[in-house]
């Protein structure tokens, strides 16, 4: 049985909530889902995921949400080499903030490119002036790449 860790960044909810559809979703597809709530880096290598899903909202200046961001920054700093591994990217934002929307989508999806590891699509950005429920983009698109 294929393993998935999902990580999520999240301020408001709206990514957490996504993060438990898409958990039930992958499960009843047949993986082995966890969701590492906060996301500690050995706790995730531990675990050896085929997939990681980074699920993340945008918060201040285009920052990684305080929850997401201790993770981020051990993936940073740590440098474990995904080779092999797969990920996907699912970044929440506004459109409105201009420069800044799905930032922290963007820095995670550049991230996990330079520890090596392969996307299985281009991140999806869902803009929340555009859709009022983010499953509702969030779950076809898993659907489509899992």
């Amino acid at each position: 049985m294929q393993k998935i860790a999902i990580m999520v960044g999240s301020v408001y909810g709206g990514a957490e909530y996504v993060a438990e559809q898409a958990l039930t979703l992958l499960q009843q597809k047949g993986y082995q889902v966890a969701w590492f709530h906060p996301a500690v880096l050995d706790e995730v290598l531990a675990f050896n995921a085929d997939y990681w899903l980074l699920i993340s909202s945008t918060t201040g200046q285009g920052d990684v949400p305080d929850n997401l961001f201790p993770f981020f920054a051990q993936c940073r700093d740590r440098f474990p080499l995904l080779t092999g591994k797969k990920f996907a990217v699912l970044a929440m934002g506004d459109s409105s903030y201009g420069d800044t929307f799905c930032a922290a989508g963007r820095q995670l999806f550049e991230l996990m490119t330079e520890l090596q590891g392969e996307a299985l699509a281009p991140m999806l950005e869902i803009d929340a002036g555009e859709t009022l429920q983010a499953e509702d983009v969030a779950l076809p698109w898993l659907t489509q790449h899992f």
